[in-house]
């Protein structure tokens, strides 16, 4: 059976497999990303990474099955899919960067590579929560907002693969500016980032959690047991979530959004909460054939589709 290196590159960290053609992990392992320091380390991790699993492979026997490398990485990339342009600012110097070519001369393998993002929806729709499925919308809810569109079997990116930036949907009117640059996106307003951002901004005046760490599990706990200000905020977080999905769904009319990141573990309420929202603000027609379902692939989804654009 054909195998394929997955690598899922991360602002902190690089996940590695290697991966069969029918979506099944052989073995995994991850390393630091060294995305603070320069491109030239990142690189050189990455290359790390998929000497890594050639070693190990190469100790199992299974080197002559492997067909090639699939790298997801943050930011935009040029239509030769070999080029990172920018939008990556969480790795210092991502951007005019070739990383394909180095990787394929180090390693004598093709390499294919794709936005974070659409890797996660193109495996969570070849073996998650998409399977069977034709076209479906993908997001990913965690510090920031990412995203997938996959019409007709096939991931869509716009002209020159420079689109498909769900997160920075522009959102609200004269919003607040968002770390794109642009204001009033999507993502500055319905991120756990800004989920935690919003539950400070209220508590802080009140004297509340000043010594505390705050992240989306516990306001998400504070929810479930009633505290007001937790409420509120996450009545807000869904409130906005609801619109950029409702206009997703408006617009592409997908089988399924597949909805993924940690907050989304939270629990049944949170997917039911955005059901019941998503559906008072979708035309009928639009959102008749549309599930919201969860994520099956968790962090696994990245490197398991990205090692699929092999198969």
């Amino acid at each position: 059976m054909k195998q394929a290196i997955g690598i899922d590159l991360g602002g902190t960290t690089i996940k590695y497999a290697l991966v069969s053609e029918a979506g099944d992990i052989r073995f995994e392992g991850k390393l630091p990303s060294r995305a603070n320091e320069s491109a030239a380390c990142v690189l050189a991790q990455l290359r790390q990474a998929a000497e890594c699993v050639l070693s190990l492979a190469r100790a199992k026997q299974m080197e002559s099955d492997i067909v090639g490398i699939g790298l997801g990485t943050p930011g935009i990339i040029d239509a030769t899919g070999r080029i990172v342009l920018g939008g990556a600012e969480n790795i210092v110097g991502w951007e005019r960067i070739d990383v394909v070519t180095p990787m394929e001369t180090y390693t004598g393998l093709p390499v294919r590579m794709g936005n974070d993002a659409n890797m996660m929806g193109l495996g969570e729709m070849q073996y998650g929560a998409g399977r069977n499925c034709t076209d479906i919308v993908f997001l990913t809810i965690g510090t920031g907002i990412g995203g997938a569109i996959i019409i007709g079997g096939k991931l869509f990116s716009g002209y020159a693969n420079r689109g498909a930036e769900l997160g920075h949907t522009p959102l609200i009117a004269n919003g607040e500016r968002c770390n794109c640059g642009a204001t009033g996106c999507l993502e500055h307003y319905a991120s756990t980032s800004a989920l935690v951002r919003h539950f400070l901004a209220k508590a802080k005046p009140l004297g509340l959690f000043v010594n505390d760490f705050v992240d989306g599990e516990l306001i998400v706990r504070l929810y479930r047991e009633g505290h007001p200000l937790a409420v509120q905020c996450m009545n807000e977080h869904f409130y906005y979530l609801r619109r950029g999905i409702a206009g997703f769904v408006n617009v592409f009319s997908p089988q399924r959004v597949v909805i993924g990141g940690g907050i989304c573990e939270a629990g049944d309420f949170y997917l039911e909460e955005l059901r019941k929202v998503v559906a008072a603000n979708v035309i009928r027609d639009c959102a008749v054939n549309t599930q919201i379902v969860r994520a099956e692939l968790g962090n696994r989804a990245g490197l398991i589709g990205a090692a699929s654009q092999l198969f």
